[in-house]
């Protein structure tokens, strides 16, 4: 058997490392080392000295702004509501898209991103926005970023573009002016061009009074992000809901600018207006002008209508002026009520010939007789007892020639004569005893025969009533009155226009159960101080109800076409329209003796 060998045995070694002792080591090594670490540790505790100490307040306040964000006021506007609280102006919330090719992706449901080009973002949009996706990838061009695609958006078009996860869509939330009345107050209201700077009415001459308090709200971040309020400045998280309350009344303008509309195009007039005051606070009711625009697209009408007729532009009131001379004559006592004048149907006067509109005479006449046949002659004579200088004197006294105190924008003063011509030249009274030789607005013819309807107290017409909270009205300063007429001569002046409309030119607005006074007026129009041949302004004003007057409606008609066309036919039937709106809406019942004598009859 063979001899067995044995393999030999594999020794495993262990390396041993050789530790110096700590007295081997060179002292010098040791310092150096201490040296380092001693140099590292006081360094990093001079670094956290200079941050604790000296750089605390800069690090601390890049930490606040990180941690904080601000919300910066939009400008929002207050509404406008008539005097029932119909809205007339309001902002709404509008979005704008904006668009950052460079950034598009889509998030998928599995949180993967996907790249998509400018056409692919258009498909998506197309749809929801209603604009072809050529237009878009159009808006789009070769620009990265900042591409606006599309603005005035309501809510839930925002919200199904959010819900397309389209990250490069940014969605701006901006304020919105509208005007659910669309035409009916663009005269009063005026509106916000597309930058939201008030251009015209209320909206510009009420900037301040329409702008929304807004304050810059901080919030901090918590670490869970959760927002926290920082800085609160009082009131900053109360919401402004405050609305500026019109006197006007949707109903009433709404008949108002309808019938006078009509009767505009149906006497192919250049414009018109229709004025309703009361005449105890001087509140207007209904301001219609025609031709008139929609603010809520104003960019398609020409800017020669963003102008209120009735403040702006000036006029010779003709006939309609007649009752207020005969007020101040009265009141002058060079006139007594029983008093009569005879009109031949000429007068000369300085080389000039006087006549009556009809070129008739009418004998001897009394006072409310020249009123109803709207004599030329008998005014002329009546006035001509009446010193000139003190004519002109209450004539200024009337404010002719001022700028009547009012919240209406853009008010303009009438134009009266010098006192040396009025006085000098013989012609001037005579033509201003019919209304002619001087001009105001109609707003301001309205003030004076609220002033016969007030028993000589002279009120300031005003739309604004003030800001409102809910349905409590914030206090205003109060109106100013100022009497210049005695309550028997106006009295007197108010029963004669009331023959007007029972027995002359006024009798289109009479209305059973009720007592209206009123005076028609049919002017020349003089263009650049001549007379225009053809050339009219008719126009009507009524005060009703006679025995308690509470109401003026004026209307006046400019340029009105037509062989027939004087104040009787033209403006009378729309005062008649507003007046029958007036007092439905006004709840005004009729007199004690007409209501009797009705319901005896029946």
């Amino acid at each position: 058997m063979p001899e067995s060998r044995s393999r030999p045995r594999r020794v495993s070694r262990r390396v041993h490392k050789r530790v110096i002792p700590l007295e081997l080591i060179p002292d010098h090594r040791i310092r150096m080392v201490f040296g380092i670490l001693c140099v590292g540790l006081f360094g990093l505790m001079g670094r956290i000295a200079w941050l604790q100490i000296f750089q605390a307040p800069q690090l601390e306040a890049k930490a606040r702004a990180h941690q904080t964000s601000k919300t910066e006021p939009l400008g929002t506007r207050r509404s406008i509501v008539d005097r029932k609280g119909r809205l007339i102006a309001i902002d709404e919330e509008r979005f704008r898209i904006w668009a950052h090719p460079n950034n598009f992706h889509f998030l998928g449901d599995d949180n993967s991103a996907f790249i998509r080009t400018p056409v692919e973002v258009a498909r998506k949009l197309s749809s929801i926005i209603s604009i072809p996706v050529h237009e878009i990838v159009a808006r789009i061009g070769d620009k990265q970023s900042g591409v606006r695609l599309v603005e005035g958006l309501d809510a839930s078009i925002a919200s199904k573009i959010r819900e397309l996860g389209i990250s490069g869509l940014d969605i701006e939330r901006y304020p919105y002016r509208v005007y659910p009345q669309g035409t009916l107050f663009a005269n009063v209201v005026g509106f916000l061009d597309q930058d939201r700077i008030p251009q015209a009415g209320l909206e510009q001459s009420l900037q301040r009074k329409l702008l929304k308090k807004e304050h810059t709200r901080s919030f901090r971040r918590g670490a869970d992000g959760t927002p926290l309020p920082h800085e609160i400045v009082p009131g900053s998280l109360f919401g402004d809901d405050l609305r500026l309350q019109l006197t006007l009344d949707v109903r009433l303008q709404d008949i108002a600018m309808k019938s006078l509309t009509a009767e505009v195009k149906k006497r192919k007039a250049k414009k018109g207006v229709a004025i309703v005051m009361n005449v105890g606070n001087g509140e207007l009711l209904a301001l219609a002008s025609t031709p008139t625009y929609n603010p809520n697209n104003y960019w398609d009408y020409s800017p020669a209508l963003f102008r209120e007729w009735s403040v702006q532009d000036l006029y010779e009131p003709g006939s309609t002026f007649k009752p207020i001379n005969l007020a101040l004559a009265l009141q002058e006592g060079v006139i007594n009520p029983t008093d009569k004048v005879q009109d031949k149907g000429i007068l000369r006067v300085g080389g000039w010939s006087i006549q009556n509109h009809d070129k008739k005479a009418n004998g001897l006449i009394g006072f409310d007789k020249v009123l109803q046949v709207s004599s030329n002659v008998g005014m002329a004579k009546t006035m001509s007892k009446l010193n000139a200088s003190n004519y002109w004197d209450w004539l200024q006294k009337l404010g002719l020639d001022s700028v009547i105190e009012t919240d209406l924008p853009g008010a303009v003063p009438g134009q009266l004569k010098s006192k040396a011509t009025f006085v000098s030249q013989s012609i001037e009274p005579v033509t201003a005893s019919f209304g002619q030789g001087f001009s105001l607005t109609p707003i301001k013819l309205a003030q004076l025969h609220a002033l016969l309807a007030n028993d000589g107290y002279l009120v300031n017409p005003h739309i604004t009533r003030g800001l409102i909270k809910g349905n409590s009205l914030l206090p205003s300063s109060s109106l100013s009155k100022n009497q210049l007429l005695s309550p028997e001569v106006t009295k007197t002046i108010r029963s004669w226009m009331e023959s007007v409309v029972e027995e002359g030119s006024g009798k289109g607005v009479l209305t059973p159960g009720y007592r209206i006074g009123g005076k028609t007026g049919t002017a020349e129009k003089a263009v650049n101080g001549v007379y225009k041949s053809g050339s009219k302004i008719c126009s009507f004003v009524a005060i009703l109800p006679i025995d308690d007057p509470k109401y003026v409606v004026l209307v006046v008609i400019d340029e009105p076409k037509g062989s027939n066309a004087y104040g009787s036919t033209v403006a009378v039937p729309v005062t008649k329209e507003i007046i029958d709106g007036l007092l439905v809406l006004e709840k005004i019942a009729p007199t004690q003796e007409q209501a009797h004598f009705q319901t005896s009859k029946i």
